[in-house]
């Protein structure tokens, strides 16, 4: 638990503003809104530090997204600008010039888009979109990355999607801390402790990951989990997924490889 979660709460509006000031002056905060958590206390951090003119929020459903009434109702409240993108048509459009590929199919052994594709697609459509809308509103922008501890220590985010961005408020706080910062922000308590979920998989994350934040969360921070296949699991999932928390691997030439001439 955070000692003082107010402190924390407006640590993290100054140090949006100190970023924003040596990252981009006077330009936007360009956030994608999902209706969870994460999402509706990012903008409203960047909406305390930036004014809420400077913060634009981006809906961004896939076809029909059944709870898009909580990213309208979290935009609404913040007093942001926004606007509403579906992804739903590009989503189509790259699964068919996927499966429409044999030469594709015949190298996956497959014979349409795996599972695990077809969910990380539109994560990655969605970042895309952001840097779209940030590269065309007048004095550029930068985006917001809305990860947070919890997540990224089991590596639940799409590597180039949800993962990416330019700057991330949240990323060192576990859930439950996130969710305090939510609390002092006095955003509405049903987003606050929304239970999360990808809206993609039909699971929510608790589900999929098959453990509760509030058992990741103690682990991460105690080293202390009871159950030992919830505990392996954890492991295994830090381990296979740090790749998308490290810089990318680059060759670096030794001094010995180069000559002046």
């Amino acid at each position: 638990m955070l000692k003082d979660p107010v402190k924390t709460k407006n640590e993290i509006v100054q140090w949006i503003r100190d970023y924003f000031e040596e990252n981009g002056k006077g330009c936007k905060a360009v956030i994608g809104i999902s209706g969870g958590k994460d999402s509706s206390i990012a903008a409203a951090l960047c909406a305390e530090a930036l004014g809420k003119e400077r913060v634009v929020g981006v809906l961004m459903p896939n076809g029909v997204q059944s709870d898009i009434s909580d990213s309208r109702k979290l935009v609404e409240f913040l007093g942001i600008p926004y606007v509403e993108l579906n992804i739903g048509n590009a989503f189509q459009a790259m699964k068919a010039m996927l499966t429409d590929s044999k030469e594709l199919l015949a190298l996956s052994g497959t014979d349409g888009i795996t599972r695990d594709t077809e969910i990380n697609l539109p994560p990655r459509l969605r970042m895309s979109t952001l840097y779209a809308v940030g590269q065309m509103l007048p004095g550029g922008a930068r985006v917001v990355n809305t990860c947070n501890a919890s997540e990224d220590y089991v590596g639940y985010s799409t590597k180039y999607g949800d993962a990416a961005g330019d700057f991330s408020p949240l990323s060192h706080l576990l859930v439950h801390e996130v969710r305090q910062v939510g609390d002092v922000l006095g955003l509405p308590e049903d987003l606050v402790h929304k239970t999360p979920s990808d809206g993609l998989s039909g699971q929510d994350d608790e589900q999929k990951l098959g453990f509760t934040y509030a058992m990741l969360d103690k682990y991460v921070l105690t080293g202390v989990c009871e159950d030992e296949a919830i505990r392996n699991k954890i492991d295994r999932l830090h381990r296979i997924n740090l790749h998308k928390l490290r810089l990318m691997p680059a060759y670096e030439p030794a001094e010995t490889t180069r000559t002046a001439e």
